[in-house]
């Protein structure tokens, strides 16, 4: 250097330091201040043009910015080298000048030039703000301001006004480089019509996210809304994203078998020249063997291919985070040299400015450059999930069926939400892996510098508190699975218990079922208590670590000798290193914990997308012009390569056009025939040809969440009248406009509002819309019932229907349809047993006369049942006048063939009921199937749930809610620990103010005497800072778990005590979510954010304590930065809450069209609308990252504007200890400032906790609403309750009675009259709706009445309460609801009867024998809603119930569809022997059980129309001799 400047002065102290008018040396200015922009433009921009290269966004047209930049860039070049010829010309005049005047205007004449070059380049390429050059003209306008300054002083005419010309041009450059270039030609900018502002932000605005504000404004506003988000980035979308992906998967896999292939050969080359190279004498455990040194291979690794694909944009963040950490270490620096200049008394202030100065702008670049690399991070992550959502999706399509029987769809949907969430979460901490390391042993050495060797105790105890931690944390992981476990089994529990509750009221049961689900919650609530005491200790470690850190070091320090002197600059920057250490600590055992699981994800999606797929050439597509539509040679096919082959020796042709008949026995290959023809199966040999493209109807119905329409049009343009057609041709006309929407109606999840043979028939729909050239239909006849059946033969599949001339193959069990179809092919065990016309096989006499002579009967049996089951379920949907019309249908039907007839006899012989036994007599008990609502009362059942659409709550909680959550813990309880946590601060504040006065103590004599007493205080303050510490944790955990017992349990309660109407019109789904997801947040996450906000609360606020201690005057400035914080806050808390809904509402729908699609693949691929369904998913996962993606950019955008503020501080308060200088000590000033660098994390989390504190006490919000629903009649009222042996004798009787289902809804009964004698049995009979099932319901007060009295021996049941009333009565319900647990709390739940009576009822109810047989008897555990039991063996439980009890009054709801003849009959005979003496009252559906019975009840539209003995009633001729005829009893 100093040859360079040769004869100016290089350095001299006297000049800079102990002046007040400092000054750098003239060379330094000449050389160091003007080079150091140039290196930076020189060594940045190769990398840049090469990125830029790269990254070409199209060119932008000249502007007037543009022009004025070029030219502003020339004019300083030409300013530099006339500085350049003017030393020239001073050396001609033999002036001489050192070398650095020739060498400075030479290096910035060129660099000038490239930059200039770069504007245009950058023009050329579509960048529309640099931020290389901004960076370039900023570090140039900053280094001449000092020059600028000294110019001045000391003048040289020529140089000063070249200096100046180039001061003010840099200026102004830098002014320019902040404005925005257009967009370049042909972006997406002009196109898309709500473009993210991102794109086309500048450089500042890019770094401080200022394109965000307007969102956040808007979000204020207004909740935000779709419509208000920004389209993704094209580079985040995920037709960039996943192929990508899924092109380095593809190399990486061509990698690994190309890999293979070459070890292969060199096994091959092993063997010998003898061996065959197809291995035909190879015996099959040498085949083992090749086979497993086939699955040693290297398998393809998803981690290579994740890492190109993402790597090159997460290594950019990475960078960012080792800039960031090295500026984390400026700060203290600065820290020690502003300490040092507050000892010094003549240190001038100018040093003192610049070193706040310094201070705020580390601090400046420090935040925006961590956001830089949290952004990247993100964005990483959101790449991740959709490329791997998209990869498994894509995969999905085309698994074989043995890989999809190796995953059930819940695994792969798992794959697609846990485990892409894993990387997701993983790839923002994947960089403190190396970054945590680093900042440990940098802040060591620092530490090291600054007090010797005593660092090495500080570091012990860091270690130390480690195993201690990863102790706490594995302690918790063992606690929450067992806590997971309870949670199940609590929410199983109430999940039955809201199925069957009506059951539960009927019985009076509710008190046994909630004893059981307090028990469960009682386990729960210990476990979260044990969790919460050990979350204590860990809040305890985390916030005494550094504490306890920071002592032993000092304390090690003050007594390892005498000179050891702690002053202020010493103890405070180690402070300030101890508190850098303490989250890298932290974050590692944390970052290596989710890599494992991470890993462990990894290698699930990796073996999912690594299974074999489909053969796309299995099947021969091209359309040959052979005559036949569809070939099959010497076929031979199996589920999976290494199974034996289901389909052996097929050969079937089917000619162009004709119509092939398919049938055999259950399980003879049908279905699997029908699957080698779409490519589904494993071909083994053979060769398949189908010409021209296929529809397909499988023979479980594969309906979309979607309307009708998009369901049967499946992605076709619509044509009006071909739609038409296709209604009318599969029978949906009539059933559409029973929907509400029409064919706009949407279908639910798997069809969920259809009936089974609507279903059908709109797969029906799909296929013959779709005009394809062959048709395989697979039994699309067996889910409707017979005359649909007979439509849609001759509508659409026969010989005259909609697809005559295409070529059809249809598996069928329907033999009436035989003789009109072309071909008939018949299957046995996987072979083509025959093939031929209808007459050819009979003439044979061979499988298939066999086959219609088995079917002919059994096939009546079995039409009759699917078709009075579907009835069922169809008629379930329909309402009354469709209803109607419906069954007559049936009824008329011309019956197929003569055998049928005969049949009919028979049966109704049996059941003495002539013509269509079953059908009748289903037809009336599906009517009844659905008890308590009429169909007008359906209607408008629909009309209100539409109203009772969830509530969610938007804009600010009311603070009510948080007293809500206070009055839960406990008013008194939760002030204490607001208390605890201010002692806790004061002791903190107190101890670091006690360090600050120990440090003082260095000043007054060279040693300090009283070491040890400052250390004792000192230990003692921090140590009960801990202690408060914990006690306040463990306060707020028993208030915690207070209040959550305390919420559970009022909610339960409302729950049990609610009347059954309520039930009826809410969804279990939202009931269960209110005990499941938002007991969970009132559990988990309320108390831990509630504890966060307060830690954070109280350090921001003892922060500016201490400030406004050491200097008063920083309370002028609290004010302003306090209003721009709120102001933040508020907009930010607004934005980011609704952005979560939204977001949480988008992704629902990425997992329910996923397991969708899995369950319909063969149908998607055979109607070849792969990449449609792709293209699906993708649009999903677009659409919920669109509203992920402002979420992240709005904690960016927060952190940014928060830590600026936070920066202010450190700004101020070091600008005020230089001020106040005077007055203060050291240990002050470090006090305050190490205070202050501190303050921004608080600040930062603050506002993080306010916000999750608002989602989250929501929770108690929705609780507390359905804790205070209205409640029914009491159970128990004291003074009214009625005698032990209450009813005496039975005596029923109604007094003018009417009652209705809710408010304002029409009457069920009315005026109902009517007086049953203690004894009597009363059949109840009436058509749907004309309120049978309300009789029984108003006798148990499920329904009050809405007039008049029922009166049961002499006691108004309308006084009593209602568990007093309903012990007394027992019925036996329509549908048997069972619950998990065993038999014995099935029958009994109070445990009032001895096993002998159990066992008595149990041996009158005929289940003995089957009890008994059991091995664990009374015990055996009855499954979810009694599912290991038949439906029959559930009845008869119900029955033993009912005898059980032994009441004078019995219901009996008579079963429907479930129970078979002889299991009615021995309930009927055990009722008729067992309640001799009570009274009972039966609602009959079959008119043969009521015939014997005392009298009978005709109840018409909820009047009674006939009441008399059954005998009478016939002779009347009124409406029961109607129905009796009907039944055939007359």
């Amino acid at each position: 250097m100093l040859h360079m400047c040769s004869l100016v002065v290089w350095e001299d102290s006297n000049f800079t330091k102990h002046t007040n008018l400092p000054d750098l040396p003239a060379c330094f200015q000449l050389s160091v201040l003007p080079w150091a922009p140039c290196i930076f433009l020189w060594l940045t921009s190769p990398f840049y043009i090469l990125y830029l290269k790269m990254n070409n966004r199209g060119y932008i047209m000249m502007s007037i910015l543009n022009r004025i930049k070029t030219v502003l860039g020339l004019i300083l070049w030409i300013v530099c080298w006339t500085d350049l010829f003017s030393s020239f010309h001073e050396m001609s005049q033999n002036q001489f000048k050192p070398p650095v005047y020739f060498v400075t205007p030479l290096v910035l004449g060129m660099t000038m030039l490239l930059a200039t070059f770069l504007i245009q380049y950058e023009r050329l390429k579509g960048v529309q703000s640099s931020g290389v050059l901004f960076i370039f003209w900023t570090i140039s306008v900053l280094f001449a301001i000092v020059p600028f300054r000294s110019k001045i002083m000391n003048n040289d005419r020529l140089r000063f006004t070249t200096f100046y010309i180039y001061f003010g041009l840099t200026l102004l450059q830098l002014i320019l480089s902040c404005f925005n270039e257009k967009p370049p030609h042909f972006s997406s900018v002009v196109t898309d019509p709500n473009v993210c502002p991102e794109t086309t932000a500048g450089f500042i605005s890019k770094m401080t996210f200022w394109w965000f504000t307007s969102m956040a404004i808007k979000g204020y506003k207004s909740p935000l809304e779709n419509k208000d988000l920004w389209s993704l980035n094209k580079q985040d979308s995920s037709e960039l994203v996943v192929p990508n992906l899924l092109n380095e998967w593809e190399m990486e896999k061509s990698k690994a078998q190309s890999e293979q292939s070459v070890k292969e050969q060199a096994e091959f080359r092993k063997a010998g020249p003898g061996t065959e190279p197809n291995h035909v004498s190879v015996s099959p455990e040498e085949e083992e063997v090749l086979l497993s040194k086939r699955k040693e291979a290297r398998q393809p690794s998803f981690l290579r291919a994740l890492l190109r694909a993402f790597g090159p944009y997460f290594l950019i963040g990475s960078a960012f985070k080792l800039l960031q950490d090295l500026i984390t270490f400026v700060n203290p620096q600065l820290l020690r040299m502003l300490i040092n200049f507050t000892k010094q008394s003549q240190a001038p202030l100018w040093w003192g400015y610049s070193l706040a100065f310094l201070m705020f702008g580390a601090s400046l670049l420090q935040t925006l450059i961590l956001h830089q690399h949290f952004q990247y991070c993100f964005v990483t992550g959101m790449r991740l999930r959709t490329g791997i959502i998209g990869a498994i999706y894509r995969k999905s399509l085309v698994i074989t069926n043995e890989a999809k029987r190796s995953s059930t769809v819940g695994e792969v949907v798992n794959l697609m939400s846990v485990d892409a969430q894993r990387f997701m979460d993983l790839t923002t901490f994947l960089n403190m892996l190396w970054s945590a390391p680093l900042q440990i042993v940098l802040a060591l050495f620092f530490l090291w510098q600054n007090l010797g060797a005593s660092v090495l105790a500080g570091v012990a105890v860091m270690v130390l508190l480690i195993p201690f931690n990863a102790f706490i944390a594995m302690k918790t992981r063992t606690y929450q699975v067992e806590q997971m476990k309870y949670k199940d089994e609590r929410i199983k529990q109430m999940n039955e218990i809201l199925n069957g509750i009506k059951v539960l009221k009927l019985y009076a049961w509710e008190t046994s079922f909630q004893e059981k689900i307090l028990q469960i919650r009682q386990k729960e609530l210990n476990v979260l208590r044990k969790t919460a005491y050990l979350s204590a200790l860990s809040t305890m470690a985390w916030i005494s670590a550094p504490f306890l850190v920071a002592l032993t070091t000092f304390a090690v320090f003050v007594t390892v000798s005498e000179e050891n002197i702690l002053d202020a600059e010493k103890a405070f920057v180690s402070l300030s290193l101890f508190n850098i250490l303490r989250f890298p600590l932290n974050m590692l055992p944390q970052v290596i914990s989710s890599i494992v699981q991470a890993s462990v994800s990894l290698k699930r999606i990796q073996d999912f997308l690594s299974h074999d797929e489909l053969d796309p050439e299995s099947v021969d597509r091209r359309n040959n012009t052979s005559e036949y539509a569809v070939s099959v040679v010497n076929g031979k096919f199996s589920w999976a390569k290494q199974d034996q082959a289901i389909l052996d020796n097929i050969n079937v042709m089917v000619p162009q056009g004709s119509l092939l008949a398919v049938v055999g026995h259950v399980g003879c290959g049908k279905t699997s025939l029908v699957c080698a023809l779409l490519g589904e199966m494993e071909k083994l040999e053979g060769q398949i040809s189908i010409r021209g493209s296929v529809a397909y109807v499988p023979q479980q119905a594969w309906i979309q969440n979607a309307t009708v329409r998009d369901n049967i049009l499946f992605g076709r343009p619509y044509v009006e009248q071909k739609y038409r057609c296709v209604l009318e041709a599969c029978a949906l006309t009539p059933d559409l406009e029973v929907l509400p929407g029409g064919d706009q109606t949407e279908i639910g999840e798997k069809g969920i509002n259809l009936s089974g043979g609507q279903r059908q028939r709109v797969s029906l729909a799909r296929a013959l819309y779709s005009e394809a050239d062959v048709y395989l239909l697979d039994d699309p006849l067996s889910a409707v019932d017979a005359h649909v059946a007979k439509h849609i033969f001759d509508n659409v599949i026969g010989p005259e229907g909609a697809l005559k001339g295409k070529t059809r193959i249809l598996v069928t069990h329907g033999i009436s349809f035989l003789p009109q179809v072309d071909n008939i092919l018949v299957m046995v065990d996987g072979r083509v047993s025959e093939m031929g016309s209808y007459q050819d096989l009979l003439k044979q006499n061979g499988a298939f006369a066999e086959f219609l002579r088995n079917y002919s009967l059994e096939d009546i049996i079995e039409d009759d049942e699917i078709i009075d089951l579907l009835l069922d379920e169809e008629e379930e949907e329909f309402p009354d006048d469709a209803l109607s019309n419906h069954t007559d249908m049936v009824d008329n039907e011309p019956v197929v063939n003569e055998a049928r007839r005969q049949f009919m006899r028979q049966m109704s012989i049996m059941s003495n009921d002539p013509e269509n036994p079953k059908k009748m007599s289903r037809r009336r008990r599906c009517s009844e199937r659905k008890h308590p609502e009429s169909p007008t009362e359906k209607k408008e059942l629909k009309v209100e749930k539409l109203i009772q659409a969830e509530t969610t709550e938007t804009g600010r909680v009311k603070l009510k809610v948080y007293w809500e959550y206070a009055k839960a813990v406990g008013p008194l309880l939760s002030l204490f620990i607001c208390f605890l946590y201010g002692c806790q601060s004061a002791t903190s504040i107190g101890a670091n103010f006690w360090l600050s006065e120990w440090t003082n103590d260095a000043l007054q004599n060279g040693t300090q005497h009283r070491a040890s007493t400052r250390v004792g205080v000192y230990a003692a303050l921090g140590l009960s800072q801990g202690v408060l510490v914990m006690f306040s944790s463990f306060t707020l955990a028993l208030g915690k778990i207070q209040a959550a017992r305390k919420l559970h349990q009022t909610l339960l309660d409302n729950k049990f005590h609610t009347p059954q109407s309520f039930f009826d019109t809410t969804p279990i789904g939202r009931i269960i979510n209110r005990f499941s997801k938002d007991i969970y947040v009132i559990d988990e996450v309320l108390p831990s954010t509630v504890l966060m906000f307060l830690g954070t609360f109280f350090a921001s606020v003892s922060t500016m304590i201490v400030i406004i201690f050491s200097t008063p005057i920083f309370a002028l400035v609290i004010g302003p930065l306090a209003l721009i914080y709120f102001f933040v806050q508020r907009f930010y808390v607004a934005t980011s809450r609704q952005l979560k809904r939204l977001e949480s509402v988008s992704r629902s729908p990425i997992y329910s069209h996923f397991s969708e699609t899995i369950t319909g693949t063969s149908v998607i691929r055979a109607y070849g609308r792969n990449t449609a369904f792709v293209l699906l998913s993708d649009m999903k996962v677009d659409e919920n990252q669109k509203s992920y993606y402002p979420g992240i950019v709005s904690n960016r955008w927060l952190g940014v504007r928060i830590e600026f503020i936070g920066n202010c501080i450190v700004l101020f308060a070091a600008l005020f200890a230089v001020i106040g200088k005077e007055k203060l000590s050291p240990g002050l000033v470090g006090l305050s400032v190490s205070y202050a660098l501190q303050v921004t994390m608080s600040l930062n989390w603050m506002v993080r906790m306010t916000s999750d504190l608002e989602s989250n006490i929501v929770a108690v919000e929705r609780v507390k609403e359905y804790s205070e629903t209205t409640t029914e009649a009491p159970w128990i009222v004291k003074d009214k309750q009625p005698p032990p042996d209450w009813p005496p004798k039975g005596n029923v009787e109604f007094i003018d009675y009417s009652v209705r289902y809710r408010e304002g809804l029409d009457l069920v009964l009315r005026n109902i009259s009517l007086e049953v004698k203690g004894g009597e049995k009363i059949g109840i009979v009436g058509r749907t709706g004309a309120g049978k099932s309300s009789m029984t319901l108003c006798l148990f007060r499920l329904l009050e009445a809405a007039g008049g009295e029922i009166v049961i021996d002499e006691v108004k049941i309308s006084e009593i309460g209602l568990h007093d009333l309903r012990s007394k009565l027992t019925i036996i319900p329509q549908e048997p609801v069972l619950f998990s647990g065993t038999l014995r709390m099935n029958l009994d739940p109070f445990e009032k009867y001895s096993d002998e009576e159990v066992w008595k009822v149990l041996e009158l109810s005929h289940l003995k024998k089957f009890v008994s047989n059991q091995a664990s008897k009374l015990e055996l555990e009855c499954s979810e809603g009694g599912e290991n039991l038949s439906v029959g063996q559930r009845q008869l439980v119900c029955l033993a119930r009912a005898l059980l009890r032994k009441t004078r009054i019995l219901v009996l709801d008579e079963a429907t569809a479930a129970v078979d003849l002889e299991t009615d009959n021995l309930i009927q005979s055990t009722i008729r022997t067992q309640f001799e003496d009570c009274t009972v009252f039966t609602i009959a559906h079959r008119l043969n059980t009521i015939m014997d019975y005392t009298r009978v009840l005709v109840l018409d539209k909820g009047k009674i129309a006939e009441f008399d003995t059954p005998a009478n009633l016939l002779a009347q001729k009124g409406i029961f001799y109607g129905m009796a005829k009907d039944a055939g009893l007359v």
